[in-house]
């Protein structure tokens, strides 16, 4: 059996993770959610994890503009599930460690040991700055010291009776958090940047990497491997991809293409300016995005078959520990998944 893990990346904001018209489209909803959560936990897939956004990229689609709150919306799911661990999202630039630690205490309870924190320190300006939670003046390792600082402090308060840190970033006298987890919550972060990889190793049981190729997969995956390795610990690796699954690859093709053509450009733009890049530069480089920017993450499509070579292949080349996975009709295509796939995967090996 394989001891590769799969998970599902739910689609808490609307739309999903297309961009387009044409596509289906996910209501930011609980109940939308939940029987994902359910698919999930029936197909059995090792885990959910959902992001954490305050602000969406408008467009036709209004693209993110209406999601759902992370933490409240997973303690939900804890108590509706009861095998897949329960992975939320939170902005170290947004949540005091002392709350961050008790949430998660609080999660891990409510879980019976499944929660994870995937830990994100803000790329996206805008979302912030409409809360005045954007600091201008800290750099790219600005952020990765006070998200390195604030992991710290979080890991800290879960073990220890009282707590004192001084930091540029916010202030711990003496603070008490108990109880503390029976185990400690998993932690996962996101990032392909060495400074990003290099917190991974340190701090994450779990890593989420994005590159080029699948050479340059491998090369991040090594790298988080090796490095967690020196530190005397180790951080599992994963990507993310979605999945077009039919019957036949002509179908699956013919679905991809039709929600291609629907590509929201204006959204595109949206995404782009909120990373603070110019706005001209921003509509520039969406009036030249083909369909395939429909696709928020790399895709696979196909029937079974096809599917199942695709993904062995990225987790094999890149020496990856698994996979997020994205299905742009999760109700439709989670479970034929978890019919035609998810079991050849896991006797493959």
């Amino acid at each position: 059996m394989s001891d590769k893990e799969y998970g599902v990346f739910l689609p808490i904001g609307n739309g999903g993770w297309m961009i387009s018209e044409t596509a289906p489209h996910p209501e930011a909803t609980y109940a939308y959610n939940r029987r994902v959560a359910a698919d999930a936990e029936k197909i059995g897939l090792d885990f959910i994890m959902s992001m954490a956004k305050w602000k969406g990229f408008g467009g036709s689609t209004d693209h993110w503009g209406q999601t759902l709150e992370s933490m409240t919306l997973m303690s939900a799911l804890a108590e509706a599930t009861s095998t897949v661990k329960i992975w939320a999202t939170m902005h170290a630039n947004v949540h005091h460690p002392a709350i961050a630690a008790k949430m998660f205490t609080t999660l891990q309870d409510v879980s019976g040991g499944r929660a994870g924190m995937n830990i994100v320190n803000g790329s996206y300006a805008d979302e912030f700055r409409q809360m005045g939670l954007w600091d201008e003046d800290l750099s790219h390792a600005d952020r990765y010291r006070m998200t390195e600082e604030w992991t710290e402090a979080v890991t800290r308060l879960w073990t220890e009776d009282t707590v004192t840190m001084k930091s540029d970033f916010f202030t711990l006298a003496d603070c008490e958090s108990r109880p503390h987890p029976a185990t400690r919550p998993t932690i996962i972060s996101a990032g392909r940047s060495e400074r990003g990889r290099d917190f991974q190793a340190r701090y994450s049981d779990g890593a989420f990497l994005s590159a080029d190729s699948l050479d340059q997969m491998r090369e991040f995956s090594r790298y988080v491997h090796d490095k967690s390795a020196e530190y005397g610990r180790h951080c599992k690796t994963y990507s993310m991809l979605t999945v077009v699954l039919d019957e036949t690859d002509a179908a699956a093709e013919a679905k991809a293409k039709r929600w291609s053509a629907g590509l929201d450009k204006a959204a595109l733009i949206g995404m782009r300016t909120s990373w603070g890049i110019p706005a001209d530069v921003a509509r520039a480089w969406a009036d030249g995005a083909t369909g395939a920017e429909a696709f928020q993450t790399p895709y696979v499509t196909g029937g079974p078959d096809t599917v199942l070579a695709h993904i062995t292949q990225i987790v094999d080349t890149a020496e990856l520990d698994g996979l997020m996975l994205i299905f742009p009709d999760y109700h439709a295509d989670m479970i034929p998944f978890g019919e035609a796939v998810l079991p050849r995967l896991r006797a493959a090996g």
